[in-house]
């Protein structure tokens, strides 16, 4: 604002006493002092209030208002209720650096012009913001020349004086104050309440922004909502029902500030949610960047389920490498991490949300945290989420005695530490994820064993309590931990020997011989258990394990064929 519409503001209860000439000066802020020498309070532009109470004789008028011209404020306005009037001397030094004076009456308070002041202020800056915004916007939307949602972060700063960051739904920072080591940053436990406490506002409905207290400082959450048009997931084409806040909330970003919004006039508000639909054109686009990735798991995928050979697979994933290893090298190590999302009684496909999922909670390990990986391709069906995760091989001097050394993979145990909190608030208490972690395989031909030891980890985390688990493939028994590499033909071949006459004569004759073949292993052999279980007489359980032993040739009282049993009714 300049300092000719505070003139012309009645209210105010101005008067010019010289200066005229300056009214054009634009009024950046507003200060009251009386102190001799306010220079290390002063940055510029500011309207000066004081009440004269620095003045002790006329010679410290010269000195006062050289103070303030050094420091480039707009103008000065002199009280008149401690002296009576403004002093000559006063009025003759400002004349000279051609500083504007104003009286002020002494019926007019302070308080009331500095009011006026900021809110002119504040409002004029908070317009001029959204006009960058605005621009910033439409620049984004045609291409990335943007910049991306740091430009915006760092407007909100210098602009408006405003700390924000814009997080994930684990609490990981993706942009804002404090990165690349910009500031202070934000703690990852303070992200982690931001982000639970976000998701738990979401999963309650209540409307943004959302206030909390962490660690002495209030924070505003604004949500950023991205690809609010696009139909649910396993819609038909043109299907408008709306979605699901369970389909959304667990990959949905948004935006923390560090203020307290709940006194913002309506133009403030208007102008942050003007951000968070800036920082969501980003969003859609990294999700778009995305769709090759989740492409090309897909068909190795399918091949892996298949049964191909694994000189298909290998192929597949050397014209892949382009895109899931840039600057990696073309052999890596591979994990495979699953995933799966389940809400209690909801017709929702949670394939998709463990998918969107695991792209967020899955960042390479090496890069920067609050950069997302561009290596991991993350494919889904039904309501399982299916990860391959690449890991660069080690240096053969890296390992012992010239070998290929240890590749350390995603850890399950660091991996739910760092999300438990906020998704478990998301979850709300009638949803549930699992994951399961593969140990790291070489090349393709492992692919096929790593998928079913996360499948049987994600099994094993499935069997806890908790509504976000996860177990690493050291966790699994020992012939669960070898059967999933097995080759195929091996596992065909043995368990089609010893199961199908098994199968055959249940067919015919519908005498649930697999049934009780697996409660009599299931019970350490014991007849009497066995029967009870199957509520058979124990002559009856006697007889149908006779009838397996003939069918089979195998003898049950041996160890070595109860092995084979076991191991055959794993691998079926």
């Amino acid at each position: 604002m300049r300092l000719r519409a505070l003139l012309e503001t009645g209210t105010l209860g101005l008067r010019l006493l010289g200066g005229e000439r300056e009214l054009d000066r634009t009024v950046r802020g507003v200060m009251t002092t009386d102190l001799r020498d306010p220079s290390r309070y002063l940055s510029g532009g500011e309207l000066v209030l004081t009440g004269l109470a620095w003045r002790r004789g006329p010679e410290d008028s010269e000195r006062f208002v050289r103070i303030l011209v050094q420091a480039g404020v707009a103008g000065l306005a002199a009280g008149e209720a401690e002296l009576g009037s403004v002093p000559e001397d006063l009025v003759a030094a400002c004349a000279r650096h051609r500083l504007p004076l104003f009286a002020v009456d002494e019926e007019v308070a302070f308080a009331v012009i500095t009011e006026h002041v900021v809110r002119q202020v504040s409002g004029e800056r908070a317009g001029d913001l959204a006009a960058v915004v605005d621009r910033h916007r439409r620049l984004m939307t045609s291409g990335p020349s943007g910049g991306g949602p740091e430009v915006v972060l760092d407007l909100l700063g210098s602009d408006l004086d405003l700390r924000a960051w814009v997080l994930s739904p684990t609490g990981r920072r993706i942009a804002g104050s404090g990165r690349d080591g910009a500031g202070p940053g934000l703690p990852a436990s303070v992200c982690a309440s931001l982000a639970g406490e976000h998701l738990a506002a979401t999963r309650g409905g209540r409307r943004g922004p959302h206030r909390l207290l962490a660690q002495g400082a209030t924070y505003s959450l604004f949500p950023i909502r991205s690809g609010g048009d696009r139909p649910a997931a396993g819609a038909g084409r043109g299907a408008a029902r709306p979605r699901d806040v369970r389909e959304t909330v667990l990959s949905d970003w948004l935006l923390a500030v560090e203020a307290d919004a709940g006194d913002w006039p309506a133009e403030r508000l208007d102008l942050l949610h003007g951000v968070t639909q800036l920082i969501a054109v980003e969003r859609d686009r990294r999700d778009a960047a995305r769709t090759v990735r989740r492409r090309l798991a897909q068909e190795v995928l399918e091949l892996v389920q298949a049964g191909a050979p694994p000189a298909e697979v290998a192929a597949r994933l050397r014209v892949a490498a382009p895109v899931l290893l840039p600057g990696l090298g073309s052999a890596p190590h591979w994990q495979v991490v699953v995933g799966r999302v389940e809400w209690d009684g909801a017709g929702i496909e949670g394939g998709p949300v463990a998918q969107a999922l695991l792209e967020e909670i899955l960042v390479d390990p090496r890069a920067d945290s609050t950069e997302p990986s561009d290596r991991i391709a993350v494919a889904h069906t039904g309501d399982e989420a299916i990860a391959l995760v690449p890991l660069p091989p080690v240096a053969e001097s890296e390992g012992e005695g010239g070998s290929e050394g240890t590749v350390a993979g995603i850890h399950a145990d660091e991996l739910l530490a760092a999300v438990d909190e906020p998704l478990s608030r998301g979850l709300d208490g009638d949803g549930r994820l699992t994951m399961g972690f593969s140990a790291a395989v070489h090349s393709a031909e492992g692919l096929r064993g790593a998928l079913e030891e996360a499948r049987h980890a994600r099994r094993v985390a499935a069997a806890r309590a908790g509504r976000v688990c996860a177990a690493g493939h050291h966790e699994l028994a020992s012939h669960v931990l070898l059967l999933p590499f097995v080759p195929d033909d091996v596992r065909r071949a043995f368990t089609a020997r010893l199961l199908d006459p098994l199968h055959d004569y249940d067919r015919r004759h519908r005498a649930e011989l697999i049934p009780t073949l697996e409660a009599f292993l299931d019970c350490d052999g014991s007849w009497t258990r066995c029967a009870a279980r199957l509520h058979l007489h124990v002559n009856t359980l006697r007889y149908r394990v006779g009838r397996i032993e003939q069918l089979t040739g195998r003898d049950l009282a041996r160890l070595e064929d109860k092995l084979d049993f076991f191991l055959a009714l794993r691998m079926s």
